[in-house]
């Protein structure tokens, strides 16, 4: 190994340290209660060592952010190899479930912790995390072109599903509603055909 191939090994290393341990903190005590000193102080570094890594506190959140939205938009998206616009549909949804319930950490960073405004006024910022509401208007789409739905509002349409899964899903990592995988996909599937109905009789 090169001595430039151990240095940016080093250095994905440290990084991977400063994220992983940034990220339990994170969950642990809320973006807020958390500063440098307190990731420095985890890592056993000094502050200055973080400094060389990231430029601030919003950096490290917003990188472990993109990662976990990174890893949702995988799963998510290997649903577009179903044909078939409504058991498409009806996999999206369980898909999300799935991912929230077996990954809680990230799922917290990416909807439910409160995160920085700045976030919120930059697009790019948040390119990631649109690529999965994206691909649910795509969805409403193609159910509409193929008939199973009547032309509606796409924005409202996929606002009202994705609120709805999302719901599913924080009452279940955070509130501590258990449900089998079973029986929670069955819950899932019926909670969404009753929308689905919906959003099909509407004149």
């Amino acid at each position: 190994m090169s001595i430039s191939e151990r240095k940016q090994r080093d250095k994905i290393e440290m990084e991977n340290l400063i994220l992983n341990s940034a990220m339990e903190l994170f969950l642990k005590e809320g973006y807020d209660n958390v500063t440098i000193r307190k990731i420095a102080e985890k890592i056993e570094y000094s502050p200055t060592t973080i400094y060389l890594y990231f430029k601030d506190k919003d950096e490290i959140f917003f990188t472990l952010q993109k990662m976990a939205f990174r890893e949702f938009n995988k799963v998510q998206l290997k649903t577009s190899e179903i044909k078939d616009p409504i058991e498409r549909f009806f996999a999206h949804g369980k898909s999300y479930i799935n991912f929230a319930t077996e990954n809680p950490g990230y799922y917290d960073l990416m909807f439910i912790m409160n995160e920085p405004v700045r976030n919120l006024k930059s697009p790019d910022e948040w390119k990631d995390g649109m690529t999965s509401y994206d691909y649910l208007k795509q969805n409403i789409k193609d159910l509409i072109q193929m008939k199973y739905l009547p032309e509606t509002d796409i924005e409202v349409a996929a606002f009202s599903i994705w609120s709805l899964v999302h719901g599913i899903a924080s009452l279940v990592i955070r509130r501590g509603i258990f449900f089998p995988e079973e029986y929670r996909n069955q819950l899932v599937e019926g909670a969404l055909m009753y929308l689905f109905s919906n959003l099909s009789n509407k004149s």
